[in-house]
């Protein structure tokens, strides 16, 4: 009797139990703290590392680049995985390889041998970012009244990563010769932590469907609902996957033809390959990779700037909140356009910063002996320090007593410091006092107008967390068929990489060719197609189970020649009330 009224009691809950999946989530989401992390600890790293290894700009860019070059190949290769062997074992998987690759950055002797470690990196990165393992095992799991909520956790864990690791980088900065290697390498603890947390995680119920295991599935989602009572989720799962029979799983090519015929299909996956395109192209990734660049390009000295990326991350952090609380409420769509519109205002704050840091560069009064004549022939700030052979010193507190030197020579082959010139008032012995009486700055020039270089920083977070960062994965995770979910999330998630590694690869050289405003310019301009194009073509999907959100993608011709497709439809009534409005 006593069974009977338990089993009554937790079928009589009128919501679903949320204790479990949200517990889950929150050990799926470690991935995303660790993507995080990553994304944000090389920005504070590289101002050492560029310095202990002499990096010149391409090997900057070689360094911050090689996760995303293996990120975007294996999200590819994952896609396959994560349909052939399941999200769980993929999730474990990439942890084992992030965690090695973490071990080599932090011992690496030489930049070759981090540039191998940000390689092995990027493979875990793009493992569990491969047809977006972390979100679509969330979004499988996740009941529909939540399911953007929880998803969108992912992204909240990616921003607490990027926060963290910013107080990381700040806490080792003083370091010079060995703080990055701690940076770096800590990022093995989280993921260590992961692969034994998914130990005690049962696999996605409609995955195992997939594969024929219904007892396993049933198991699994009724863990996962903390409930017996999982016979009608159950069976919408189970009868849109058998109506789904017919296309051929497990092959990629098969897979890969469909998608591309079916109008539905390939509609939702351009989609979703923009969404993700435009989230890179609007620059975000140099936000975070080069931020503490950024911050010291606008006037700030490097241990300064790497703490004042904190401003930023912290910002980026507590806005994603907004995005969690408002994605059930006003829709994915209207996120998305808000924060392309918060992102093009901050993009243009930060260029109207840095031309105006241009337009009222210090003049040169005080030329200093010198065997260099380039150098001390120059008469600007802005035209001193844009030649790599120059810096300007000045006295603290007084940019007319500014002059050009050139910079150090590199003075061993392990280390070489760029941060101080060989001769005169900011040689290396007034420039390591605990108080120097001058400054020298190789990459940027006292301005009035550094404050607009946080501002714009913030104001670019604020616009992005709450849409742009969550609402591309989000979406992607749910607007595919069960039988293409992998692999269009593959592909989707490839272009996000491919998108990525062309900014980050091209930033340095654009601030060189195009100058730093002509830089962000660029991004606003392209942030400004991003939001007319994903408005005209993006429908809303919240608050609609995985199997309906198809249905917004077919047209009109498509509906009338299939009669809506019994395959999108959760239960019968549904499908013929459909059809009786064709």
């Amino acid at each position: 009797m006593a069974e009977t009224e338990d089993k009554r009691l937790i079928v009589g809950d009128k919501e679903p139990r949320q204790f479990f999946v949200i517990c889950l989530t929150c050990v799926a989401t470690i991935g995303g703290f660790l993507f995080g992390y990553d994304t944000g600890i090389i920005s504070g790293s590289m101002l050492l590392i560029r310095d202990v290894y002499s990096l010149s700009t391409p090997w900057q860019q070689l360094i911050v680049s090689g996760t995303i070059v293996t990120a975007s190949v294996f999200s590819l290769v994952a896609g396959i995985t994560s349909d052939m062997f399941g999200r769980k074992i993929t999730i474990m998987w990439s942890c084992v390889v992030f965690t090695l690759g973490a071990v080599v950055m932090g011992v690496s002797p030489d930049k070759e041998v981090l540039f191998v470690g940000r390689l092995v990196v990027g493979i875990g990165i793009g493992e569990w970012f491969a047809s977006m393992s972390v979100p679509v095992y969330v979004a499988e799991a996740a009941p529909p009244t939540i399911r953007g909520a929880l998803v969108t956790l992912n992204q909240l864990f990616i921003t607490i990563g990027i926060l963290v690791s910013s107080i990381i980088a700040g806490a080792f900065s003083t370091d010079k010769e060995n703080g990055w290697r701690y940076m770096l390498g800590l990022a093995g603890i989280p993921s260590v932590i992961q692969f034994i947390g998914f130990f005690f995680l049962p696999e996605s119920p409609r995955w195992l469907l997939s594969k024929g295991r219904d007892e396993d599935a049933r198991k699994s989602l009724m863990k996962i609902r903390e409930t017996v009572d999982v016979d009608t989720e159950f069976n919408q799962i189970k009868e849109s996957l058998e109506n789904e029979s017919s296309q051929q799983q497990g092959n990629v090519c098969v897979t890969l033809g469909l998608i591309f015929k079916s109008q539905p299909v390939r509609r939702a996956l351009a989609i979703g390959c923009l969404l993700q395109f435009f989230q890179q192209l609007c620059g975000i990734n140099t936000v975070i990779y080069y931020s503490a660049s950024i911050l010291r390009m606008a006037g700030f000295p490097s241990q300064q700037a790497i703490w004042l990326v904190c401003v930023p991350n912290a910002v980026n952090m507590l806005c994603t909140f907004i995005g969690i609380y408002l994605v059930e409420k006003s829709g994915r769509k209207i996120l998305t356009l808000i924060s392309f519109v918060g992102v093009i205002i901050a993009l243009v704050v930060l260029a109207v910063g840095f031309q105006l840091s241009v337009i009222n560069t210090p003049d040169i009064f005080v030329t200093e002996a010198s065997n260099d004549t380039k150098c001390s022939a120059i008469t600007q700030c802005n035209t001193c320090i844009t030649d790599k052979d120059c810096g300007f010193c000045f006295e603290k507190g007084n940019v007319s007593s500014g002059s050009c030197l050139p910079t150090m020579e590199k003075h061993t082959e392990r280390y070489a410091n760029p941060e101080f010139s060989t001769l005169f008032r900011c040689n290396e012995t007034n420039y390591n006092m605990d108080s120097p009486e001058y400054t020298w700055a190789d990459n940027f020039c006292p301005t009035d107008y550094a404050w607009m270089a946080i501002l714009g920083l913030a104001l670019f977070v604020i616009g992005f967390a709450p849409g742009l960062g969550p609402m591309p994965w989000t979406i992607n995770s749910e607007i595919y068929p069960t039988w293409a979910r992998g692999t269009c999330i593959s592909i989707a998630t490839a272009v996000n990489w491919i998108a990525n590694l062309i900014v980050s690869m091209t930033f340095l050289s654009l601030l060189e060719a195009i100058t730093t405003y002509g830089t962000f310019y660029l991004f606003a301009g392209i942030s400004l197609v991003g939001l007319i194009s994903i408005g005209c073509i993006l429908p809303e999907t919240k608050n609609k189970t995985l199997e309906e959100v198809h249905e917004l993608f077919m047209s009109e011709e498509y509906k009338a020649q299939h009669h809506a497709p019994r395959l999108y439809a959760t239960d019968n009534l549904a499908f013929e009330e459909k059809n009786s409005k064709l």
